[in-house]
């Protein structure tokens, strides 16, 4: 779906936010439809996870609006925002090193009552991570970076959600490492996922999301579709090198 196609499953207007007396983000509007990848790009210190935190609820906006599936999350808590269905795979991983990657992954299920829909959804996450599968009684501190990558991401589709936000995916890991990963984001692509991906790759990001967002010094500068930002000769100077 174009950006112009109905209501946006994630739609945030004129946002403000930053950190104590520092503001970060102004004024930043960006939309996201059901079943798109889209790419939000920019140098380190953009704002790029600034915006997925503000999302989350993790930090509270100063202006504007975030809506999700027609329902204003502006001033919801953290907890709603995973109810409403968005999931936050955090830069870093943050998985908990002493639990097994069983473990880990039943964390994303916190909020799921149901214990047959945990396992159903455990079985569903293993069916799409084999590599979890065979390592599930390992110590999730004992897993390659590639590895934890895989499961914070495999942690947060334990929920079901409907828009999964991932914050630097590729960050410390190796390029092949980084390849597979984008593999597994094409295949829950595929089976319908809308994704956000944050990333300091621009390269990276744009060759496997639909649409995609500039960010500088915490204000969106270019969107367009990933295509065209590709050989966009202000982007191949500024972020590929070109």
């Amino acid at each position: 779906m174009s950006a112009g196609d109905g209501h946006a499953l994630l739609e945030i207007r004129d946002l403000d936010a930053g950190h104590g007396d520092l503001q970060v983000l102004w004024g930043l509007s960006l939309d996201v439809h059901e079943g798109e990848v889209v790419a939000l790009v920019g140098a380190n210190g953009a704002g790029k996870s600034t915006l997925l935190g503000t999302i989350s609820q993790l930090i509270r906006p100063r202006a504007g609006t975030i809506r999700f599936a027609g329902r204003d999350l502006t001033r919801a808590g953290s907890d709603a925002v995973v109810r409403a269905g968005i999931v936050h795979v955090p830069q870093g991983r943050r998985l908990f090193s002493g639990l097994t990657v069983m473990e880990n992954l039943l964390q994303g299920a916190y909020q799921v009552r149901d214990r047959a829909e945990t396992q159903r959804n455990l079985d569903r996450v293993l069916s799409i991570f084999p590599r979890l599968a065979e390592r599930r009684t390992q110590l999730a501190g004992l897993l390659s970076g590639g590895e934890q990558q895989m499961c914070a991401i495999a942690r947060g589709l334990m929920s079901k959600p409907r828009l999964l936000m991932i914050d630097e995916l590729s960050l410390g890991l190796a390029p092949l490492v980084v390849d597979t990963l984008m593999k597994l984001v094409v295949q829950l692509h595929e089976t319908g996922m809308t994704i956000l991906l944050v990333e300091q790759d621009v390269q990276v990001a744009l060759e496997h999301a639909d649409r995609g967002y500039v960010l500088e010094t915490g204000r969106i500068c270019q969107t367009s579709t990933a295509a065209e930002l590709l050989q966009d000769p202000r982007i191949r100077r500024a972020y590929l090198g070109v």
